[in-house]
């Protein structure tokens, strides 16, 4: 696959940079070109819809990491792969977001790119068109043990275990977190992806992890049971803490086998739904870093996915 190289302000390993009151944030994850095209439906097949078309930066877990900074997190660093296309405009996105990042280059693949299509009515639902390019390109060889020095958490895309090469970074990155004893989380990502993988070997995969973020679907998917609640219930009996994610309907907090707390929404009206589930997770991600319980974290889960909601494109404003 070829080595790729670090940008120039990639973040120094066990850097003092301006870590927060628990320690850094430590995100490993996919970087991606976002072209997000917001229509007002039907799609007529066969001709031209309209549609106002923006290109944005993306990728789950640069958009966990960016939300996490937005949220307070004064220490967040980011691993991620990209192609050389673009690997300049994702590094000063992510820096002026108030992340550090690692970002090596792909001598051989392109930055991944999704296009995302927003239905412009009441619901702002989207469909992803996913071409993961470098994304998903990272390998061991990326991984440094001296990446998690100053680290209070570690935060994996759960994108990562789609592909053969991430797959073993994630293992590699998993074990040296546990040997540090550093709690790791993880967001499945897809429930498109996760069928294809299949449940059963997802859950092999995720063993160790500390804290799993699904979907209310994927948390359905990965359990076999229709109801959320249920589902979150049964996954924590296999990882300690379960968080799954509702959208309007807010959020679950389950542990041991038994729902703690059930969060509701904030209020807000969507203009599109892409990345909400990224800022409810770098949000509560930042407030368990900072000291929050699991509820609380959640609390202010949901308030970052109001926001986020509200918003064209998957990235917190660039100020506020």
């Amino acid at each position: 696959m070829g080595q790729g190289v670090t940008t120039e302000r990639a973040a120094a390993p066990g850097g003092s940079g301006a870590p927060g009151e628990g320690g850094a944030l430590l995100v490993v994850g996919d970087v991606v070109t976002d072209v997000v095209a917001r229509y007002r439906g039907p799609l007529a097949a066969g001709t031209d819809t309209g549609a106002v078309i923006r290109t944005l930066p993306g990728g789950a877990g640069a958009n966990v990491a960016c939300w996490a900074a937005h949220t307070g997190c004064a220490d967040v660093r980011l691993l991620g792969r990209v192609g050389a296309d673009a690997a300049r405009w994702h590094e000063r996105e992510l820096v002026a977001a108030g992340v550090r990042p690692r970002l090596v280059v792909d001598p051989e693949a392109a930055t991944g790119t999704v296009i995302c299509l927003v239905d412009n009515g009441a619901s702002a639902e989207r469909t992803f068109l996913t071409d993961s390019g470098a994304s998903l390109r990272l390998e061991p060889a990326d991984w440094s043990d001296a990446l998690l020095d100053g680290v209070a958490r570690l935060h994996l895309s759960g994108y990562l275990l789609f592909s053969e090469p991430s797959r073993a970074l994630v293992a590699t990155a998993l074990a040296a977190a546990r040997a540090r004893g550093v709690p790791v989380s993880l967001d499945p990502a897809s429930a498109g992806f996760l069928v294809a993988l299949g449940v059963d070997r997802f859950l092999t995969l995720v063993e160790g992890v500390d804290v799993l973020l699904p979907s209310r679907d994927e948390a359905c998917l990965l359990t076999g049971l229709p109801d959320p609640a249920d589902a979150a219930a049964k996954l924590s009996r296999q990882v300690p803490l379960v968080v799954a994610k509702a959208g309007a309907d807010g959020a679950l907090v389950a542990r041991s086998g038994g729902v703690l707390a059930r969060v509701p929404a904030a209020p807000a009206t969507p203009r599109d739904t892409t990345g909400a589930g990224d800022a409810f997770t770098g949000a509560f991600l930042a407030a368990l870093v900072a000291g929050a319980d699991a509820r609380e974290a959640a609390v202010l889960g949901c308030r970052a996915g109001a926001r986020a909601v509200e918003r064209v494109g998957a990235r917190p404003p660039a100020h506020g």
